[in-house]
């Protein structure tokens, strides 16, 4: 191949470059935590977002609250509560959403006491029992669910059944 000029050449080299660079830039992993104002560092060093994304709802933070069946128990210390909806503009494609929950309120202390339902792109999930699915209070309980994402945006909605719904910390992870 001939170019007309050395300044061309080293032009279409670095442009090709830089075009070659940015199609292998891997899409981001996004932590979100519940509940928090702040970025939170868990236990083993990563870093989840402040509560953002939901489109109502209360939240709560319980600082120094045992949790079991987990290595990074502050990733259930709070949690948002009473949401409707979250949503997160993507990149269309397939991701990973893992749900972080752990029944921290001290109302609940059985099956079935909160039950509720969320749809996360199509996928609905019915009677869910955070209680029943981690085998009791303060326990770790991570809900993992593959997804395609065709609008630009990842759509979660929660509806109640019995309490409110709740939620502790989601991530959102590129399928690889």
């Amino acid at each position: 191949m001939k170019f007309a000029s050395p300044v061309r050449f080293l032009s279409c080299l670095l442009l090709g470059h830089a075009l070659f660079a940015h199609a292998d830039t891997a899409a981001e992993i996004v932590r979100i935590k519940a509940g928090v104002s702040a970025p939170l560092t868990d236990e083993t060093g990563v870093v989840w977002r402040a509560d953002t994304g939901f489109a109502d709802g209360d939240t709560i933070e319980r600082p120094g609250l045992a949790i079991d069946n987990t290595k990074t128990p502050s990733v259930y210390r709070s949690e948002r509560y009473s949401m409707s909806a979250f949503h997160w503009k993507l990149a269309n494609g397939k991701y990973q959403v893992k749900f972080h929950f752990a029944e921290t309120y001290e109302g609940i202390s059985a099956a079935g006491e909160r039950v509720f339902g969320f749809n996360v792109e199509g996928k609905e999930f019915k009677g869910f029992d955070v209680f029943k699915l981690a085998g009791g209070v303060r326990r770790a309980y991570v809900e993992t669910v593959d997804v395609e994402v065709k609008d630009g945006s990842l759509d979660i909605t929660f509806s109640s059944q019995v309490e409110n719904p709740e939620i502790n910390a989601l991530e959102i992870i590129p399928a690889t």
